[in-house]
């Protein structure tokens, strides 16, 4: 009996001693699996292991999506409005001045109560276009027409060229049109007159008399819906010219209307390309995986991805954007598809090999597991970047994609492994090894040996690229233009196209001229001024229309210059005059249009008029002249453009070097993936060079997205690399062992997200187009650079001398300490 209780006390002591050494082999392998790949069992496996922790988070970030779209203020408070910047870019001068607080002029009295004339457009304008406005028929009509919008009870106001104020010594009122019942000859004499006054030519009609301009003023308590400042406006003013049958074409334009057409476009593309998005990555599963199950399955984790965080975003209250709603569900889709494609081939394959489901899951998590949580942590710093970007559109892209990625990542560890527990994922095998790139993936892994064949030509090929094009990309002038953010189509963009043509521009500046106590607002000192830098504006062909006091005073009766009838400014009416001089803040404007051609095309224009205004405020001491505007802000500030992008890539590519250095253990492991991963970038940015592509906000957010997408590929190459090289023999053999495990999936990916980058094209907004050419060509670099340079650069500088070197010192880890599984025989080592 004691023997017997000694033996059972002996195996009961050896079980808890192997239990014992079990729970600290489990507890290592959770430590150390991201650092050493071939560790397993991983702390990721659990989601395997663990089917209820899987079904836990995947019903907690099913329920925390659905109280997003349904009432996020449940969770969390309702935003604060705050004024931010426009979206339009700041249009009609309103957006963001030049001047800071120091340069404005205390006033040195009351303001008078006046309110000013809308000379220069609102943020809602009507235009009208026709053969011939100065007929009987048509006078009759427009004013009716002006009657029917003020009785609208969101319009409080119109201005239009009949209202303008008097140009006369007596201020009489003097209306542009006749009345319906005079002559033929009565209205051709109103037309030349139109044409001269210098308040309506080029501002309230265009200068060939074809295009009329309302500008209206809004009560916004009774705007109920965009329709009631657009399409309502339209409407009203049609009926009123069909009954008269008069063919006068009616749009809308205006900050107003230019941001109703930004959001629509954005809600409209939100469903529309997630499911475009969705069906691509279902037709191309398909075909590439010749098995419904495995689609289903290796669909779900992206959908779902997309869907969680679409819900979670509203409680960060995010502005829409057209990125937030076009972009990133195409981008969530595509990185969830790139890290779901990579963990299902490792599935079918430990499945063809015989294993049970969930030892074939487990077993697949502990394999690539880790590589997908570094991928997605990388690619989370890539986006993390654009979170201190100048402009609040990319800050909040970036966080909307950093918040999307971790989601996305959820996604994948509980969607896949519970799907494949399901009926649905018992035959997810079934197909394996017959997919045209399995079959063709040997004639792949030739060019991976053509690279290590002549691994050093390729990388000093690769430096040399990456050299050339970094100096190129350098080249790349930023740009901004509102056209390039609003669909080609619209009808925005097409009256704003108009504006250009008709008025010289929506948008507004001006030169501010400022002058000291001691000098009287009377003074004719002050027209002169005026007048010099009227003059001076006229000189530029790309400004359009500028109109100050002077050219006022000067179309008024009388004989002399503008500064020999500097009497005559009291003569002028005060809202007219309001506009222009402000006298007890002892300051002036000249107020020009500037077309939306891309604000940089008006930098050499800017740089001009500075010096040029600091020549007349040399002549005329006592004076100080600025150029000022949002337009001038927004130019000034374009260089904040190549600062974010410097900034954001910068940043990525320092963090994502010491995340992968620190993983690896390895400083010059980290080096070399940088250059596979930034070469493609500076290959993209030297095409956009060679076309004329100017570098825009998209293109800033384009680099990074590429950057966080292609660091991916790299990763699971190298992690697989470090497997192979773990287990002993050749290099070459390893590298192209590594290829055969994960070449595969590498260009399935690339062709899904290729692909899914060209479904952007579907958009009809030009930002959307570059983001899509840029997005695909990137991607498509990137699978060159893995295939040629990456294998070459590891052969080089991974040289064995250098891993017996760190094996030496502990730095990598030996097959037999680390029960690395064996790699799928892939017949390429005896080639290599």
């Amino acid at each position: 009996m004691l023997r017997c209780f000694g033996s059972q006390a002996a195996k009961s002591g050896a079980g808890a001693e192997r239990r014992l050494e079990n729970r600290s082999d489990l507890k290592a392998g959770m430590i150390n699996r991201i650092s050493d790949p071939g560790v397993s069992p991983s702390l990721l496996g659990i989601f395997a292991r663990r089917p209820s922790i899987s079904l836990l988070v995947f019903v907690a970030m099913s329920t925390l999506a659905a109280i997003g779209y349904y009432d996020p203020t449940l969770l969390v408070k309702a935003p604060v409005q705050e004024d931010g910047e426009s979206s339009a870019g700041g249009m009609s001068g309103r957006g963001r001045g030049r001047e800071s607080s120091s340069n404005r002029t205390e006033p040195t009295g009351p303001a008078p109560d006046v309110t000013p004339v809308m000379l220069f457009g609102s943020d809602l304008m009507l235009l009208v276009t026709g053969d011939d406005f100065f007929t009987p028929t048509a006078a009759k009509a427009i004013r009716e027409a002006v009657a029917e919008l003020e009785a609208l009870p969101q319009v409080t106001q119109v201005m239009w060229m009949d209202r303008s104020p008097p140009l006369n010594l007596f201020g009489l009122p003097e209306p542009a049109f006749p009345d319906h019942r005079a002559s033929q000859r009565r209205f051709d004499a109103a037309r030349e007159r139109a044409l001269e006054n210098p308040m309506i030519a080029g501002q309230l009609l265009s200068t060939d008399g074809r295009t009329l301009l309302f500008s209206l003023r809004t009560d916004w308590f009774y705007v109920r819906s965009d329709a009631d400042c657009t399409t309502k406006l339209v409407d009203t003013v049609n009926r009123v010219f069909d009954s008269y049958g008069l063919d006068f074409e009616v749009g809308v334009t205006g900050e107003t209307p230019i941001r109703l057409v930004m959001s629509a476009a954005s809600k409209d593309n939100d469903r529309k390309f997630q499911l475009i998005a969705n069906g691509v990555i279902l037709v191309l599963a398909t075909i590439l995986f010749r098995g419904p199950s495995a689609v289903l399955v290796t669909a779900l984790a992206p959908i779902f991805g997309v869907v969680w965080t679409m819900g979670v975003i509203r409680f960060f209250h995010f502005e829409d954007n057209p990125f937030n709603h076009v972009v990133v569900p195409v981008l969530l889709s595509l990185v969830g598809f790139t890290d779901g494609v990579h963990m299902m081939t490792q599935i079918r394959v430990n499945r063809s090999s015989g294993l049970g489901v969930r030892d074939a899951l487990a077993k697949s998590l502990d394999e690539v597991g880790a590589a997908c949580f570094l991928t997605s942590l990388t690619t989370a710093i890539g986006f993390a970047s654009l979170g201190w970007a100048h402009h609040a559109v990319v800050r909040e892209f970036g966080w909307c994609c950093v918040i999307g990625v971790g989601v996305t990542f959820l996604a994948i560890m509980t969607a896949i492994p519970l799907a494949c527990l399901t009926p649905l994922g018992r035959g997810v095998h079934r197909g394996q090894g017959k997919g045209w790139i399995e079959r063709n993936l040997d004639r792949v892994t030739r060019l991976v040996l053509v690279g290590l064949r002549y691994r050093k030509s390729f990388t000093v090929l690769a430096l040399a690229v990456m050299a050339v094009t970094l100096a190129v990309t350098s080249q790349l002038q930023p740009d901004e233009r509102i056209l390039n953010a609003i669909p080609e189509r619209s009808s925005a963009a097409k009256w704003l196209r108009h504006v250009d043509r008709a008025f010289g521009g929506l948008e507004t500046a001006h030169v501010t001229v400022r002058w000291d106590d001691s000098i009287a607002a009377e003074s004719p000192e002050v027209i002169a001024v005026s007048d010099e830098v009227e003059r001076m504006l006229g000189e530029e062909p790309l400004l359009g229309n500028p109109l100050g006091i002077a050219r006022l005073i000067a179309a008024l009766p009388g004989d002399g210059s503008p500064t020999q009838k500097a009497s005559l400014v009291e003569l002028l009416p005060p809202q007219l005059r309001r506009v222009f001089v402000v006298p007890e803040q002892r300051t002036l404007k000249v107020i020009f249009r500037l077309q939306d051609l891309g604000i940089a095309k008006y930098g050499p224009v800017f740089e001009r008029i500075d010096q040029r205004v600091v020549e007349i405020a040399a002549r005329h001491p006592g004076f100080e002249l600025a150029l000022e505007g949002g337009a001038v802000w927004r130019w000034e500030n374009l260089y904040r453009i190549m600062v974010d992008l410097t900034k954001s890539l910068g940043t990525a590519s320092v963090v994502i070097f010491l995340v992968l250095t620190v993983i690896y253990r390895s400083i010059r492991l980290g080096l070399i993936a940088i250059i596979p991963n930034l070469l493609p970038l500076t290959a993209t940015g030297t095409g956009m060079w060679l076309v004329g592509q100017p570098l825009e906000l998209v293109s800033v957010i384009a680099f990074t997205v590429c950057l966080g997408i292609a660091v991916d590929d790299t990763i699971h190459f190298m992690t697989r690399y470090r497997m192979e090289r773990s287990r002993g023999g050749d290099q070459d053999a390893a590298i192209a062992r590594a290829f055969r495990g994960v070449g595969g999936a590498l260009i399935m990916t690339t062709l899904v997200v290729v692909t899914g980058f060209t479904t952007v094209l579907w958009s009809d907004t030009r930002e959307h187009h570059v983001f899509a050419w840029m997005g695909g060509g990137t991607i498509l670099a990137a699978l060159l650079a893995d295939l040629f340079f990456l294998p070459a650069l590891l052969a080089v500088f991974d040289h064995p001398r250098y891993r017996q070197q760190s094996v030496a010192s502990g730095g990598v880890p030996s097959e037999s300490s680390h029960g690395l599984s064996a790699a799928p025989d892939s017949g390429v080592a005896e080639e290599a």
